[in-house]
């Protein structure tokens, strides 16, 4: 490989230049080597030559370094040296296109996505959730979706799981039980994420993946790093983003088989900690999308310290390999080394093994794809110089850069659209209403009640709940009701009272009529 315009210059093996093949730059990367050795300058320098070439490039600042590719380099004898020597002529210092990054929006544009862009799955996976856990976490997705609320923020969530709380009996009939001690684990996991910084990067305006893909008028690609210094202090967060970032790419961009040139190169710097304790169904996932995304026109390029540190299904699928020196003082360092040289395509003029711990900082040992995908052989290589400046920007040519940017004022403002938070507030407000507005209405027909039960003769009966009289009551109307006659009562108890004169009297004649007739 010689053209320079369907290739990226990388450096020298004595006379022979190495040259990353444009057309097969899809087929995946991987820059390792240990502390201190080039990796850095590596990924600037394939930065800059993805530029040149048109493509677009989103990679991670982790130390901060990688922010000098926004300035022109400076004319530095070690860098001349090393031009001459690789036999780099036509060398020289430019700027490249920039768009700073960062989820916490302090050294560049905010990065935000919702909560529904992000999935259950991953988000489980950032919360570190057991089985169970993650069933209940999908269930509040799929009530959110049929009750057409939005999760877009961490907020929205926390009001979701108080919702499929009060919900519970209703749910479990259909989708299963959700046990309150399930909810409270996840709301306890959403307050460590609001610790670690995630409350910044859910909400809106959510990232449009083609702002990613920008080029210059001059036909250059925009080179969009994340500064991922603090970040890094959120390495579960990192790795994350990172994966739902590399997924949105697959979901959105459109098939185009094997391009002329990627559409995208991704860099994965501290790739480690995408797979540091990722279970088993998440790092299948980051192989599926690895090995479809090729056909997207996406490249993507993992940098790490250690090849042991990307799995074997992974690792099987980066074609092209940017191996600087390692370390072989343990065991396991000697492992490394051992898989490093293996993964090669042998070169009889040495012993990648012994090559491999004897490298120089800046020189690297370089096996690309050449024409119908095949490996080259490796060449132990002296990596070219950067044309931009090594090292990072300073606080205010950094902000000179971010207030130039396509994007400036797109994402910098956050918003708070209606969502599930205020749905759910607002439907608890109106069922606390219509609930006070009953107990008043209640209350109103009760001292109704008690107004009406006022009896004639002037006393107020005792407000029960049922209208019968208490026996004390009864005792009195009986009382009062026996001492009163009907007209047909007194006409009998007077003729009665007739009849029993009359024969009294006739008793008493007869008695007297018969002594007087014994005298």
């Amino acid at each position: 490989m010689s053209d320079s315009e369907s290739a990226v210059y990388v450096g020298s093996a004595g006379d022979a230049k190495q040259w990353l093949n444009l057309k097969l730059a899809n087929r995946h990367g991987l820059v390792t080597g240990a502390t201190g050795t080039g990796k850095t300058v590596t990924l600037q320098i394939l930065a800059e030559g993805f530029s040149d070439a048109g493509v677009p490039v989103f990679c991670a600042d982790v130390k901060g370094d990688l922010s000098g590719i926004a300035a022109k380099g400076e004319p530095k004898d070690f860098l001349l040296k090393r031009a001459e020597t690789i036999g780099f002529d036509n060398y020289g210092f430019d700027d490249y296109p920039t768009v700073f990054w960062d989820l916490f929006g302090e050294q560049g544009h905010p990065i935000r996505t919702t909560l529904t862009e992000m999935g259950p799955l991953l988000l489980a996976r950032l919360m570190n959730l057991n089985d169970t856990q993650e069933g209940v976490l999908n269930i509040a997705f799929r009530i959110a979706d049929e009750d057409g609320l939005l999760l877009l923020d961490l907020k929205d969530l926390r009001a979701m799981l108080v919702h499929l709380a009060d919900r519970a009996d209703e749910i479990q009939q259909e989708y299963g039980n959700v046990s309150k001690s399930s909810i409270g684990a996840i709301q306890r996991r959403l307050l460590v994420l609001e610790e670690e910084g995630a409350d910044f990067f859910f909400g809106e305006p959510a990232l449009d993946i083609g702002d990613l893909m920008r080029t210059t008028r001059d036909g250059r690609g925009i080179i969009n790093v994340l500064a991922a210094d603090k970040l890094m202090q959120s390495p579960r967060l990192y790795a994350t983003f990172l994966l739902w970032l590399l997924s949105e790419l697959f979901e959105e961009m459109p098939e185009v088989g094997n391009p002329d040139k990627p559409k995208l190169v991704f860099f994965f710097d501290e790739a480690h900690l995408l797979f540091d304790e990722a279970p088993k169904a998440l790092i299948e996932k980051v192989e599926q999308v690895v090995k479809l995304i090729r056909s997207k026109g996406v490249g993507v390029y993992f940098v790490t310290q250690n090849p042991l540190d990307v799995p074997d299904a992974v690792l099987s699928q980066l074609g092209n390999r940017v191996q600087h020196a390692l370390r072989a003082y343990t065991p396991r360092e000697q492992k490394a080394v051992k898989v490093a040289a293996s993964t090669f395509r042998p070169n009889p003029d040495f012993d990648c093994f012994e090559v491999i711990t004897q490298l120089g900082v800046g020189e690297a040992l370089v096996s690309t794809l050449e024409k119908k995908g095949v490996p080259s052989v490796v060449q132990q290589t002296l990596i070219r110089p950067p044309s931009s400046r090594l090292g990072p920007l300073e606080k205010g040519e950094r902000r000179d850069v971010v207030k130039n940017s396509p994007v400036y004022g797109l994402y910098d403002e956050a918003e708070d659209r209606e969502s599930a938070y205020e749905k759910l507030k607002k439907m608890a407000e109106e069922k606390a209403k219509a609930e006070e507005e009953q107990r008043r209405r209640e209350e109103e027909e009760r001292e109704e009640r008690g107004r009406m039960r006022k009896s004639r003769s002037g006393y107020t009966v005792p407000d029960f709940r049922d209208d019968r009289p208490t026996r004390k009551a009864r005792r009195r109307t009986t009382r009062r009701r026996s001492r009163r006659q009907s007209p047909t009562e007194a006409l009998m108890k007077s003729a009665a009272r007739s009849i029993g004169t009359s024969i009294g009297r006739a008793l008493v004649r007869g008695m007297l009529g018969s002594l007087k007739r014994g005298r």
